[in-house]
Formats: structure tokens, sequence, C-alpha cells
């Protein structure tokens, strides 16, 4: 008897009936435990902040906020999600390399927590605006990153200011007439699932911060230490050690805030607070071989879920893929998993053991719940994105519809010929 998978007691064929495929489907139950456990675990000094970029969702948003996150957001857009969801400026704080005079205005209007700045021309031009305006130093710290997949600290970088540039910048800094130095930022890399490379990093930071902080001559009023904490979606991956991790940094934190006790400290997630939640469906149209090989050619693919080809890996690797219609049954059989885009790259995954796949059948990439939509090329030959469902307190919810011909069509101009 076959067995397929649901969500909080909902079948997935009757979601992928009454939503349609392609469809991401997020677990509420997992969001909040995900983030309950963490936070029972963290130094109460320790603030949560969940970043947008990740998954922009404005109810995915909402949800964490409502658990006590504060939001990082990087454009206009994530700005006004932030507001939406309910979150208070004083909960926000808006960072990016690149910030348009549109975004810093705003963030002036508003009155966020701070601007994360990260070069010296982005506070010149914060200066002068003539408002007052408190802000956090992207530094790149001199100290070499641990564990990161991808390293965003410690290496030649778009971001931040580096450490060396700081120390020498002390005249600069003393004449901003309008911008108040609160406190340091810096993100060293993501992905990472070694509690020891965090704990290296945390301090790392915290070290630098403090050595600014005097050279300086500002208070450390917020440290916002990054995060990167990693979901392990591939072989030979092992879950992040939450207890060990706990004790290591909350040591951390203790010996920090008995030398700055006024100090607010931050630790910004993204992939991890959402990533587990989420499952992206796709039903199969057609199975056939090829020179040996069994090709399962899905509704959707890549162009929805770009994350899943493996973006900064010299190695292909799969996400856990599953078969939903036959959740239960044992693998016979090795599938590549294929979209329907006209592109050869557009392979979900290679040559995964999985039941036999029939046409119809419906296949769920796990562990999706960040960088999905947010990081594809949805608008690729027209297909557009796909609808979102939140399943909340055992209640399928649709967040976000999907696109039509009519959506993508709508803001483009035929000039006359």
């Amino acid at each position: 008897m076959t067995c397929e998978y649901s969500v909080q007691g909902h079948a997935i064929s009757d979601l992928a009936a009454r939503f349609g495929t392609p469809l991401y489907v997020y677990d509420g139950d997992i969001l909040r435990e995900v983030y309950g456990s963490l936070r029972e675990r963290l130094h109460p000094g320790m603030d949560i902040f969940y970043s947008v970029k990740a998954n922009p969702n404005i109810s995915i948003c909402a949800v964490l906020r409502s658990l006590g996150a504060g939001l990082e957001v990087s454009s206009l857009a994530e700005l006004e999600t932030a507001r939406r969801a309910g979150a208070a400026p004083g909960n926000i704080v808006f960072l990016g390399p690149g910030k348009s005079a549109e975004e810093l205005d705003a963030c002036l209007q508003l009155g966020v927590h701070a601007i994360v700045c990260e070069s010296l021309d982005e506070l010149a031009a914060l200066d002068a605006r003539q408002q007052p305006v408190r802000v956090l130093l992207r530094v790149n710290p001199s100290f070499t990153t641990k564990g990161a997949r991808l390293s965003m600290g410690g290496t030649p970088q778009q971001f931040g200011i580096d450490q060396d540039v700081l120390f020498q910048s002390g005249q600069f800094i003393e004449e901003l007439r309008h911008v108040t130095v609160a406190g340091i930022h810096a993100y060293m890399g993501t992905r990472l699932l070694s509690s020891s490379d965090i704990v290296h990093n945390t301090r790392g930071i915290l070290e630098v911060a403090g050595k600014l902080s005097v050279e300086l001559d500002f208070e450390l009023r917020t440290v916002d230490i990054g995060g990167g904490l990693g979901v392990p979606y591939f072989d030979n991956e092992t879950d992040l050690d939450l207890d060990a991790l706990a004790e290591g940094l909350n040591d951390t934190v203790d010996d920090f805030r008995t030398r700055h006790p006024g100090c607010r400290l931050i630790t910004e997630l993204g992939r991890y607070l959402t990533g587990w939640c989420g499952m992206y469906v796709i039903r199969a149209r057609y199975v056939k071989q090829s020179m040996g090989e069994w090709f399962v050619v899905a509704d959707g693919g890549t162009n929805h879920h770009m994350a899943a080809v493996g973006i900064g890996s010299f190695v292909k690797r799969n996400f856990p893929v599953r078969s939903l219609t036959r959740y239960e049954e044992p693998a016979v059989q090795r599938y590549n998993i294929a979209g329907p885009l006209c592109a050869p790259g557009d392979v979900v995954a290679k040559q995964v053991s999985l039941p036999e796949i029939r046409p119809g059948d419906l296949l769920g990439v796990e562990r999706s719940g960040a960088y999905g939509p947010t990081a594809s090329p949805g608008l690729f030959l027209s297909h557009g994105y796909p609808a979102e469902v939140l399943v909340l307190d055992g209640v399928a919810h649709l967040v976000r519809r999907r696109d039509t011909v009519a959506d993508l069509l709508g803001k483009q101009q035929l000039i006359s010929l």
C-alpha cells in the first residue's frame, strides 16, 4: 500500500491539487521548532535577527517576528516587508555594500536600529544628510574564517571595511557631525556546521570590536556577529551540535558582557531558521531512459530552485530528494531529476535513489525553505514563480500565488511597428 507524505495532516496530493505544482510548502511547526530550540539554548543577552534575503515571504517573516526575532534587511522591498510583518524599527538593521540614496533616506525616515555602513564613502553620504543617525561599521577582519563553505570575511571582499583601514580612520570618523558610530558588524561566512568554528569566529569578531572601540573612541552599543549557521544538505554532512555551540558561545558572550554590560549582541540567521521548514514540490511529467540512465522530467526545476544545482560548488551534490507519492516505498532505481527548461543544466538532482517513479507522481526537494525562489531565475523561459503555501496550526495558507501569463507580460510595453 502506497503511503504518501503529509504536512500537519494535509496529504501532499491534496495540497498539490488545491494549489497546483510546482509548489513550495512551508511547515510552520518546523519553523517554530527550529527558532525555539535555538532561542532556549542561546544566552538571553544574544538577540536573534532573521536575514530576510533567505526567504522574504512576508508571512514567514511575520511568524519569526512573532517569535521574537528582529529582521535584517537589504533593500527597500525588504524594509517594507519588515514593516508590514510587524517589526518595530528598533528591531530592524539595514545592510548591503551598495545602498542607494533612496534606501538610506528610507532608513532615516523609519528610524531603524542601525544602518550597517560598508565603506567610508557611505559614512560620508549619511553625514551629508545632516540628520542624526546611528550606524554599525561593517568590518572585514584580518583574521581567517574557519569552517565557512562560502567565506565573506578575512579575504578581499566587496563587503565591509578592512580592519586595517578602520584603524587608520580615526580622524575621518571623529570629524563626522551627524553620524554616531554605535558598534560593529561582521559576517565571516555561511553554512557553518562546526560549533567550534562558529565560536572561534565569534571570539575573533568580539575581540576586533573591542579594539576598534578603543582605537576609534566610540562606545560599543551594538555588535552584530553575523551568523552563518549551516543546514546539512549533502551526504557526509552532519547537523550542527546546538548544545556544544551554546556552551562555547554563551561563555564567550558572558565574558564580553562583563566588559561591555550595556552592549546589544545580535546574531543574524537566514538559512538556518527557514531552510529546514521548506519543501519544493514538483510533479513528474515524463519518465524516460537515455543511454542507460533514467530521467524524470518534472514541471519545475532550477528556475525555482537554483540552490539545488550546487552554485559555488565544484562537484554537483544532491539536496535530499524524496518521492512524496510513494514516501515509504524502498528505492529501486537511480534517477536524474530534470525540470522543463530548454537548458542542459536544468537538473535538480543526479543519480538519486528513489522508488519507481511514474508520470503524475509528486517529488519533494527537502530543506528548501531558504534561497529557493528568492535565489532562482524564475523568469527564465517565462515560466514565472511558483505558489508558496505555509501550513500553520493545521491550516494551509496560500502566502504567494503563482505567476500568471498576465503577470509576466503586464509590465512589458509593445512598441508600434
